[in-house]
């Protein structure tokens, strides 16, 4: 479907990962206790000790404890009482009134909250170009392996030396109303492993990409943790609140973020967006909701994703200006694609100019639902000031433009042309599968086309 929650300006896709169900996820958790002769207690305590275990997992990081306890029916909602928090003996960590989500987000779990926040698993098969194609898929991963480089010097940051935008081709438009549908509802959704997706069209399955992200957050931590560490502290008193950590505490936290980046599947905070930014050397837009919501509407919590991610640690000379985009929503973020241009000018909110027929012009808005300017995410204080500066600091990252109702939007470009072959050859033979799936006729068609022959 079309990635409709930022606003009418945009016209991008959202590619789809296949669900990933574990072997052990029908298991469930059974607490071994003393049998009881009222049975409304024994329910009641096994409840207790079950949800205190899972609870127990959230912040152990044991994701298989909380797709155990969701498939078996489990109350994600239910609140933690004072039995089980004495039970848990953790005051620290738990709160009477807790949910796993109010946990999950406590200890930034962002994996456990795309399946806590996610009602009910999408079960349809998907198949994406990476699927169709294997062959091509691993040597498309040889290729992005061996673009990677170091860069000498003091800030030794890993960097892609290609610059690949990936598009849905405009040949989709082609194929029969009902084929087209079929082609959407199998590509097109949510929880994929988003930068390989908007830049190659393929999954990180070996995290070469993961790894970049390790390494370059190690070798040049002194940099990336001073950005953290400034942006944290400016965040902070930005909503009233004025605190000091001590040096060890801060340490604490950035420890917590080296290890997240060198667990493969592990969740990704905006430090870690911030520096796939340099890894691509590329501005990163993420769009998102604001708020963590419980499905009955209640405010649980900043999601802080949303905004732009500049590469501000390279030189400009050094970067592309054409950026790509990510959307972010109940715990998981999505890769947010452009379809190709037509050659028939421009397509409506998408916005391809027709400047050139291979190139593809997407505008991207550099402003949320209510007009006010995206957050550009870890300044400095020197970078810092008011919306009028910030937007020329944008503009100086970003080729920009307004458009006819006045929003301000940046232009991500793609080209067929100067796309990577292998990519090319990934996406035709996909393509290739829809074109040979003839569309369904229906009985009044065939019907007429009795009485015709009849005639």
């Amino acid at each position: 479907m079309v990635w409709q929650s930022i606003s009418q300006s945009i016209n991008v896709f959202i590619m789809e990962a296949p669900e990933i169900v574990p072997a052990d996820s029908k298991s469930t958790l059974t607490p071994q206790h003393k049998p009881c002769c009222d049975v409304t207690a024994t329910i009641e305590l096994q409840g207790s000790v079950e949800l205190a275990h899972v609870g127990s997992g959230v912040v152990e990081g044991d994701l298989a404890a909380i797709e155990a306890y969701k498939s078996s029916g489990g109350d994600i909602a239910r609140q933690l009482t004072a039995d089980e928090v004495r039970l848990l003996n953790r005051p620290s960590a738990f709160d009477v009134g807790y949910t796993l989500v109010h946990l999950a987000i406590r200890f930034q779990r962002q994996d456990m909250l795309a399946i806590l926040l996610t009602e009910v698993s999408q079960q349809a098969a998907k198949c994406i170009p990476a699927m169709v194609c294997p062959e091509l898929t691993e040597q498309i991963r040889r290729e992005i392996a061996a673009s990677l480089h170091q860069r000498k010097g003091d800030f030794a940051c890993y960097f892609l030396t290609d610059l690949v935008t990936f598009t849905l081709p405009a040949d989709i438009e082609d194929l029969p109303p009902t084929v087209q549908e079929k082609l959407f509802d199998e590509v097109l959704d949510r929880d994929v492993q988003k930068v390989l997706q908007a830049t190659w069209g393929i999954y990180d399955k070996d995290s070469v990409l993961r790894k970049a992200l390790h390494d370059s957050l190690h070798d040049c931590s002194h940099w990336f943790y001073t950005r953290w560490k400034d942006w944290e502290s400016w965040y902070s008193q930005s909503f009233g609140l004025h605190f000091s950590l001590r040096e060890e505490q801060w340490q604490e936290d950035w420890a917590f973020i080296l290890s997240l980046a060198s667990q493969p599947g592990a969740s990704l905070e905006q430090t870690h967006i911030f520096v796939l930014a340099h890894i691509l050397r590329r501005p990163i837009i993420v769009y998102g909701v604001k708020y963590y919501k419980s499905f009955r509407g209640e405010t649980l919590g900043y999601t802080r994703f949303q905004g732009v991610y500049l590469p501000l640690l390279w030189e400009q000379s050094f970067c592309w200006k054409s950026p790509i985009a990510l959307g972010y929503t109940r715990g998981h973020f999505s890769a947010l694609v452009a379809m190709e241009n037509d050659g028939y000018g421009n397509r409506g909110a998408g916005a391809n100019l027709n400047t050139d027929d291979d190139v593809t012009i997407t505008f991207l808005p550099l402003v949320d639902s209510e007009r006010k300017l995206l957050h550009v995410h870890f300044l400095s204080a020197q970078e810092l000031g008011n919306e009028e500066q910030q937007e020329k600091l944008l503009r100086e990252w970003l080729e920009c433009c307004v458009t006819e109702g006045g929003v301000l939007v940046a232009m991500q470009k793609s080209s067929r042309r100067r796309n990577h072959p292998l990519v090319t050859q990934m996406v035709e033979k996909w393509l290739d599968r829809y074109r040979q799936i003839r569309p369904c006729t229906s009985l009044s068609d065939g019907e007429e086309d009795e009485d015709d022959e009849d005639e």
